[in-house]
């Protein structure tokens, strides 16, 4: 259960910064085995070995051939987690983004949604992260219910027939999965390459 001195409300400009350090150290903890996932999938590796094979016609190092194009595909892999979660999106109709914040007045998660692309869709949460000082403690599940919240709010509002929630999730953070499951998500699909999923997606009617 998320603690009672535990609050939810809209980031002050003036918590930007953390909030945005908050969001690059979650990624980072994260980018590593998602970079390890795909990288050891069959096509990848396939891809890779004859990578290193044109390029020791190029190169005179065997070792350079052979690690140079796993360094730029673990770097690619990392750029694009950064470009798309490790920055703050700008509010959009579901207001935010939202901090969860202690009764000491430190901030410890953040949460940002944003209307899904076609009617009907529901909302998608765009960011959802914890301090690593913070987990475990129950702000996740704190920060959930009030997207859930908003997201009930924002579809009457539209006139919408029903309230839904998408979260994404990628495939390295089992823990995540675990907790959306136990608040009844279920995984309806993702996106990824070659054939295999880096990020899945949990939704729930509300």
């Amino acid at each position: 259960m998320a603690p009672s001195h535990l609050s939810v409300r809209e980031m002050r400009e003036d918590e930007k910064p953390l909030v945005l350090e908050m969001l690059k150290a979650s990624v980072k903890d994260t980018e590593n085995r998602v970079a390890l996932h795909a990288l050891t999938r069959p096509p990848a590796l396939l891809l890779l070995a004859a990578a290193s094979s044109g390029l020791r016609f190029v190169l005179a190092s065997f070792a350079l051939a052979l690690l140079l194009p796993v360094f730029l595909a673990v770097a690619a892999v990392k750029l694009g987690l950064q470009a798309r979660w490790g920055s703050l999106p700008p509010p959009g109709g579901l207001g935010g983004p939202w901090v969860a914040v202690r009764g000491s007045g430190d901030v410890c998660g953040v949460l940002a949604l944003a209307p899904g692309t076609n009617a009907g869709d529901g909302a998608r949460v765009t960011r959802l992260s914890v301090s690593r000082w913070h987990r475990r403690r129950g702000v996740g599940r704190r920060l959930l219910a009030f997207a859930e919240a908003r997201a009930r709010v924002w579809a009457g509002g539209m006139g919408e027939t029903r309230a839904r929630l998408v979260v994404p999730v990628a495939v390295a953070t089992w823990g995540v999965a675990g907790m959306l499951e136990g608040c009844g998500y279920q995984a309806e699909g993702g996106w990824g390459c070659l054939g295999y999923t880096l990020v899945r997606e949990f939704s729930k009617d509300l």
